[in-house]
């Protein structure tokens, strides 16, 4: 299927600690004020509990209302949905990525690198695949927060993907690392990077100053946005894509490997 231009939403949220109701009913009240079409909507990690790992509150099932919130928005805006919630299934806890569609139809990602030092990984169960997700012809690879610093897990081998998506929590004190790793990603992968984190403190007192961004594959910035809740539509272009890769065939001379 050829590539066609996506319109593309990013909800740089500001988040209520672990108050899921609250946090949809802002979401959705934000939300409203779209006047434009779109094809997706990408809310930050965690995004309707903020960043914990306290999982017998804030943990749902895949038939829980904020899973239910989910195809809600995503009928009413005719678009996906997509973003990352704590789920409970079969005994065990993941930071799950779901991509929802309108028609109610969904798949997800569980976040495969686990934030030790936030304890992270003592609670949940790390994912082991990768996915890509389809959208009016662009490949998609979803990505959650810490998998940012692992480049081997995001290589873009065989142009398995067109864009790339991080979803995130990601605190301001370690910000500088955010603005150099998601360009680098672009640049190294020939994709398209879309990172998008939220705003506000937390209920430990950790700030979060956005700077959701989206990064072409020759490193120019298609949107940055720092400080502040913002809810933003932009295009991507095929042909910034595909005009790179053809004049910059980097892709084809990387290193051919297989993760264990």
């Amino acid at each position: 299927m050829q590539r066609e231009p996506l319109k593309v939403t990013i909800f740089q949220a500001y988040l209520f600690w672990e108050n899921i109701d609250k946090n949809l009913q802002n979401l959705g009240l934000r939300l409203s004020s779209l006047r434009e079409k779109t094809d997706l909507i990408i809310l930050p990690e965690m995004f309707n509990t903020g960043f914990t790992t306290n999982v017998e509150k804030c943990a749902e099932t895949m038939s829980g209302k904020t899973m239910h919130w989910l195809f809600e928005t995503s009928k009413k805006y005719e678009c996906v949905v997509a973003g990352s919630l704590i789920i409970e299934e079969g005994g065990k806890y993941y930071n799950r990525f779901v991509w929802m569609s309108p028609d109610g139809s969904y798949t997800h990602y569980d976040k495969r690198h686990l934030f030790s030092m936030a304890g992270e990984d003592k609670i949940f169960s790390e994912g082991n695949s990768r996915i890509i997700f389809q959208l009016k012809g662009w490949k998609i690879c979803p990505m959650v927060c810490y998998d940012l610093r692992f480049p081997i897990w995001s290589r873009n081998q065989q142009g398995a993907y067109d864009l790339l998506v991080y979803t995130a929590s990601w605190p301001d004190k370690r910000s500088a690392h955010w603005r150099a790793l998601i360009p680098a990603r672009a640049i190294e992968n020939q994709a398209f990077v879309i990172g998008v984190n939220r705003v506000g403190h937390d209920g430990k007192e950790v700030y979060y100053s956005g700077g959701s961004m989206c990064i072409s594959p020759n490193g120019d910035v298609v949107y940055y946005k720092p400080e502040d809740e913002d809810l933003y539509t932009f295009t991507l272009n095929p042909k910034d894509l595909e005009e790179n890769r053809e004049h910059f065939p980097f892709l084809q001379d990387q290193d051919q490997f297989k993760l264990l």
